[in-house]
């Protein structure tokens, strides 16, 4: 799968209108100008490393994080029409979760997490395009996602926090504590937690389908250009970028 220039495009915008439009001042600059300041790696960042996972290809990262948000709004919706209380957290606090639920994913300051694999051999059999750089220190991404919040000193809240450590629901084992307590008082108190989780997990596996890799993993990664035809649209999108060996990497992305 490999998405245009002009869906590459697309999608940063409707990012960054998310924040704009349900993230409240001053948290909405700070955030804003976090991922304007990284957008060249944020927008071309895959949401996987293996074409059996979502949305592995350039560009993957940012449709699936949209994805999720209109996902979690839809499902808040549901949640309130079958009678739960939504009064223990805010529209704010589940798009904010929502749009840096998986902010791990990016790696740390100065390395990306997910690099392109030059394995012929894995990236054919196994499907993994992607390879997990080694210079990135091992965090789980909702760790990761809490802590480069924190470092960049932008502000969560507890349901915040609560709903991005256990977005990933019981496929982490350490989300028990959360999902599973049949006791009143060891639960949490807001529903966001389950929202959020209900979100990515749909978005997830709806994006496994329409997503869905051929036998053929290299001509899904690798895609002929067609210069002309997107040659605007990708000026467009690359415009933006200082860095022209990033740039080089970018623009061989962006054509098919």
């Amino acid at each position: 799968m490999n998405l245009t220039a002009e869906q590459i495009q697309e999608n940063w915008e409707i990012f960054l209108g998310n924040i704009e439009t349900y993230v409240s001042s001053p948290r909405k600059e700070d955030l804003s100008n976090f991922y304007t300041e990284r957008a060249e790696r944020f927008m071309i960042m895959p949401a996987a490393a293996n074409i059996n996972y979502h949305n592995c290809f350039p560009g993957g990262y940012v449709e699936h994080v949209n994805r999720v948000v209109s996902a979690a709004i839809e499902v808040r919706e549901m949640w309130a029409k079958f009678g739960a209380d939504m009064d223990t957290f805010t529209l704010e606090e589940l798009v904010f979760s929502a749009i840096n639920h998986d902010l791990g994913k990016v790696g740390d300051s100065t390395n990306d997490l997910y690099v392109p694999s030059d394995n012929d051999w894995r990236k054919k059999n196994l499907g993994e395009l992607y390879s997990y750089n080694k210079e990135v220190g091992f965090m789980t991404i909702p760790d990761r996602s809490l802590f480069l919040l924190q470092e960049a000193g932008i502000k969560y809240s507890l349901n915040e926090m609560l709903a991005i450590r256990a977005h990933d629901g019981l496929y982490d084992d350490a989300n028990k504590a959360y999902f599973m307590s049949r006791i009143p008082e060891s639960r949490p108190k807001s529903v966001i937690t389950f929202i959020l989780h209900q979100a990515d997990f749909l978005a997830a596996e709806v994006e496994k389908h329409i997503h869905a890799p051929t036998r053929d993993i290299s001509k899904n990664f690798t895609a002929a250009p067609k210069v002309r035809a997107q040659a605007k649209a990708k000026t467009k999108a690359l415009g933006g970028i200082k860095n022209d060996g990033l740039k080089g990497v970018m623009s061989n992305f962006f054509d098919e």
